[in-house]
């Protein structure tokens, strides 16, 4: 059954927990209209992060005194919240720095492993040979690619990609034959963060399970606006940053299977990761221990526990009806401009609510100044996704995203300011 979107009320009382959303900026309210690059934090965020330095503050899994047990119960407590939503265990949760060190953390391990340097010369089941495949997309965000190619630089593993079409959408069909029997690791975004389209799951995920390939999920964009069961979609492992879905910034989580996780060697090395230490060699702790060395970011997973019990409060499925209805609304709206033109081609279905245009005659960075001169805050650039703008033969784009606090009159507020910036710049007679 699909769930009701939010009542205006219940908006109202989302709203009234962001103090940033009260702002002016130029003379305007603010309509905060970039959560894919980061969310605001709500104040029950901002209140538990300070609740633990005033209340708690101390170093976790050391010390014999009630203050480090206390930190470390509250920092163990933040990741049974975290496996809680995610419909998996507190073993298969590692607290990254975000979602961009998660994804090294796997292709650095992996990289370990295959050289068989070090401690990966004790976990070489998981590591590469010259021929073996990556696999990615055409349009992911950097940080789902720059390490594969790293990875496939030291061991000479070939790196393959499933294209996109003329309008940078997946051409799912081409999957089946991008990935072959060499392939290992498939990683992709569940959400493309230019286009705000889903991936489409089944046509990248099954081919590499039958070619037992490990599948990598790059969730930023799709964690906080979708329910994500990363165990249930078929992968082994998956990514996001908290401050993404509403948390601080500085920490992300890496959930992995946990037959993945042992299976990997560390990727930095330090304190707290191990069992025991000699002048000749280190044997490491099970995961997630194996991946947290050194001092860990408690007070950002306390907030990070936080802001998914924020979110889970309202529920992400009526989070998700919510959003619907403003991707409808801002796609409908983009569609009958003239030259505009949308990044995914149009329509909201199978999308989150972010939209990414380009504005025939004016640059990205002109027309965002546009929207900000009148309180609206977007997005321009590139996105981290160089390869998908060349693919379109675009340079940057400007990107509008909604979050759980959006209003309809905010959209209704960037179509309008969108509508007129070709006017504004004294282009509206150019072709589309």
């Amino acid at each position: 059954m699909t769930s009701a979107p939010l009542t205006e009320a219940e908006l109202d009382g989302i709203r009234a927990q962001f103090p940033i959303l009260a702002t002016e900026v130029h003379g305007h309210p603010l309509a905060y209209l970039d959560s894919a690059a980061t969310a605001q934090k709500p104040l029950r965020v901002l209140d538990a992060e300070r609740a633990f330095y005033a209340e708690a503050n101390s170093a976790v899994h050391r010390g014999a005194h009630t203050l480090a047990a206390d930190a470390t119960e509250r920092y163990e407590e933040a990741r049974r919240t975290v496996a809680g939503h995610l419909g998996a265990t507190e073993h298969e949760i590692v607290f990254t720095g975000n979602a961009t060190e998660g994804l090294n953390l796997l292709a650095t391990a992996i990289g370990h492993a295959s050289t068989g340097r070090g401690a990966g010369a004790d976990f070489p089941s998981h590591g590469l040979v010259e021929g073996d495949e990556i696999v990615v997309t055409e349009l992911e965000h950097h940080a789902n690619l720059i390490p594969w190619q790293e990875l496939a630089a030291r061991t000479g593993a070939i790196l393959k990609v499933v294209p996109v079409d003329d309008d940078g959408v997946i051409e799912a069909d081409a999957a089946a034959d991008v990935i072959t029997q060499r392939t290992r690791i498939v990683a992709f975004a569940h959400v493309s963060n230019a286009t705000g389209r889903v991936s489409p799951l089944d046509a990248l995920i099954a081919p590499a399970r039958a070619v037992g390939a490990l599948v990598v999920l790059d969730a930023c964009q799709s964690a906080p606006h979708l329910e994500l069961r990363p165990a249930e979609l078929g992968v082994d492992a998956a990514v996001f940053s908290a401050h993404k879905v509403y948390g601080p910034n500085g920490i992300g989580v890496l959930w992995g299977r946990r037959e993945l996780l042992d299976a990997l060697p560390p990727h930095l090395y330090g304190g707290s990761a191990i069992t025991t230490v000699t002048l000749e060699k280190a044997h490491f702790l099970p995961a997630p221990a194996r991946f947290e060395p050194g001092t860990p970011r408690i007070a950002q997973a306390i907030g990070l526990a936080e802001a998914l019990r924020f979110v889970d409060g309202i529920g992400l499925d009526r989070i998700a009806a919510s959003e619907h209805a403003l991707a409808a609304r801002l796609h409908d709206g983009l569609a009958g401009m003239p030259g505009i033109r949308v990044l995914g081609g149009p329509g909201a279905d199978g999308r989150v609510a972010l939209a990414s245009i380009d504005v025939d005659g004016v640059h990205a960075h002109d027309a965002g100044q546009v929207l900000d001169d009148l309180g609206i805050a977007v997005r321009v650039g590139h996105h981290c996704a160089q390869p998908l703008h060349r693919r379109l033969g675009l340079t940057a784009s400007l990107r509008i995203s909604a979050g759980v606090h959006t209003t309809p009159d905010e959209i209704d507020r960037a179509l309008d300011a969108v509508s007129g910036i070709r006017s504004f710049f004294g282009v509206a007679g150019s072709a589309a």
